[in-house]
């Protein structure tokens, strides 16, 4: 029986092997597991960006643009919308998830929906103006920032994992490095933690007005309708100190939140194309090589992490009629409408006796006045019938009328000839009284027989007759005096 040492010997030797050979074929399982893994990585479906901003700001065509739609469907409320995000070298596509708050401030209430404590870690958040109102967009920046942070204040997070978020925010920050810095060796990069890491050196810290308003999410503000500065100049004296007083104080605000700024133009397609790729770039850490752009003044790109104030105080430089701490809204004023919009007053409708009565006293000062003008069954004054109205509305006695000489005495219902029975005729019908019951006049058989004897018909004739008889009245006088009537009746 062999020695109990050397049994525990060569068991101690064989489990050796066999652990080194163990630890051989976990390694290897470990780099083809990693390996794997790195291949099958797919693209976050649960990322997501919320954008805020006043209505008519431009969100939804923004949004649209970054979509490629060319129609944008505007909605209310809180609109929900997604971006197709690509990666062209792994051959992976997902969506990207955006909601568009409605810029009624009542509705922030909705927020609820977009921004909650499982999504807080996964969201960017969106600021956007235009250029179209200058005057209001320092305003409209800090009331939806105070918006978003009541919000967060309001939902249920730990406090560590907000500190958490906000110390990334700020890793983000001092993590920047121009492109192109990083491949030249002999370049002065600045300090950042990454290379502070290398050295074994303290991180630096932030630099004068940054993250004081740490909310621990990427921000990004975009000013949109960039192109409408041009109107600025034209129509409302703009300079360029006017918008470089406005840029100093949009870059002060984002300093504050560590936030990029984009003037974007989606009528020129300035910096949309530009504005995609650094979401993807900070939702998904896709690569972004486009350096600051702050030449074009309607065209602004400022990444997150390499503004300073000692870079916006070249801005001062420029500034003849102004000082760099004025109030905004005394130097970016709301002009006032030149074309004064004139509003149309309110008509008030006259009553219709007294418009009647001046209409009668007007025509009597231009033609002379008859006995019969103040019969009840006459038009109204200042209401001619043409020849037209008075052959279709009384057939009959424009037949009788278009020919006076030529009536058949010998007719029932008319006695005598000529003018002077036709004026004692209509003389009878304009006396006539409504209600009284008393037979109409029979012209014609005719007339009598084809026209029913209705009230309408009745006034028609009457006005009718009564502007034949001043026609006749100034023509020749009667030869009939006008009050027999017992004959027509």
């Amino acid at each position: 029986m062999a020695p109990v040492g050397e049994i525990v010997e060569v068991n101690g030797f064989s489990s050796k092997r066999k652990d080194e050979a163990d630890n051989k074929e976990n390694l290897w399982s470990a780099i083809l597991g990693e390996v794997q893994t790195r291949g099958n990585t797919k693209l976050p479906s649960y990322k997501s960006v919320v954008v805020l901003g006043d209505n008519e700001s431009g969100k939804t065509t923004l949004i649209a643009k970054l979509q490629g739609v060319e129609d944008p469907k505007k909605g209310s409320g809180l609109e929900y919308a997604y971006i197709d995000v690509r990666d062209e070298y792994r051959d992976d596509h997902t969506r990207l998830s955006v909601w568009v708050l409605d810029g009624d401030p009542s509705h922030a209430h909705l927020l609820r929906f977009a921004l909650s404590e499982e999504s807080f870690p996964h969201t960017l958040v969106m600021f956007v103006v235009a250029m179209t109102t200058p005057w209001g967009i320092l305003d409209q920046l800090q009331t939806w920032a105070t918006v978003l942070q009541d919000h967060i204040d309001r939902l249920k997070i730990d406090i560590d994992d907000l500190q958490e978020a906000r110390h990334k925010c700020v890793k983000k920050w001092q993590d920047y490095v121009e492109p192109g810095d990083e491949l030249e060796q002999g370049s002065p990069m600045r300090r950042t933690s990454r290379n502070l890491d290398e050295e074994g050196g303290d991180v630096l810290p932030l630099g004068d007005g940054v993250l004081t308003r740490n909310l621990g999410l990427d921000v990004v503000v975009v000013v949109t309708k960039t192109d409408y500065m041009s109107t600025l100049e034209k129509d409302y004296d703009y300079r360029d100190e006017h918008f470089d007083f406005m840029q100093q104080w949009i870059r002060r605000f984002c300093l504050q939140y560590g936030a990029a700024l984009f003037y974007t133009s989606a009528k020129e397609d300035k910096n949309c194309d530009l504005l995609y790729k650094y979401l993807t770039y900070r939702i998904y850490g896709f690569p972004f090589r486009t350096p600051a752009l702050v030449v074009e003044k309607d065209a602004l790109l400022i990444p997150s992490g390499w503004d300073n104030m000692k870079k916006i105080s070249i801005l001062h430089e420029n500034m003849q009629s102004m000082k760099p701490d004025d109030y905004y809204r005394d130097i970016i004023v709301q002009p006032v409408l030149r074309k004064p919009v004139t509003r149309e007053s309110e008509t008030q409708a006259e009553d219709e006796q007294s418009f009647l009565t001046r209409q009668l006293q007007l025509m009597q000062q231009g033609a002379p006045s008859l006995r019969q003008d103040s019969s009840p069954m006459r038009s109204p004054a200042g209401v001619q019938k043409t020849g037209e109205r008075r052959s279709s509305g009384s057939p009959g006695v424009q037949g009788q009328l278009g020919s006076p000489k030529k009536i058949d005495g010998s007719k029932p219902g008319v006695t005598g000839s000529g003018e002077g029975v036709l004026a004692n005729f209509f003389n009878s019908l304009l006396h006539k009284k409504t209600g009284t019951g008393s037979p109409a006049p029979k012209m014609s058989a005719d007339l009598s027989n084809d026209r029913p004897h209705t009230s309408v018909d009745k006034a028609v004739m009457r006005s009718d007759a009564a502007a034949e008889l001043d026609r006749l009245t100034r023509s020749k006088k009667p030869s009939v005096p006008p009050d027999q009537n017992s004959s027509d009746c």
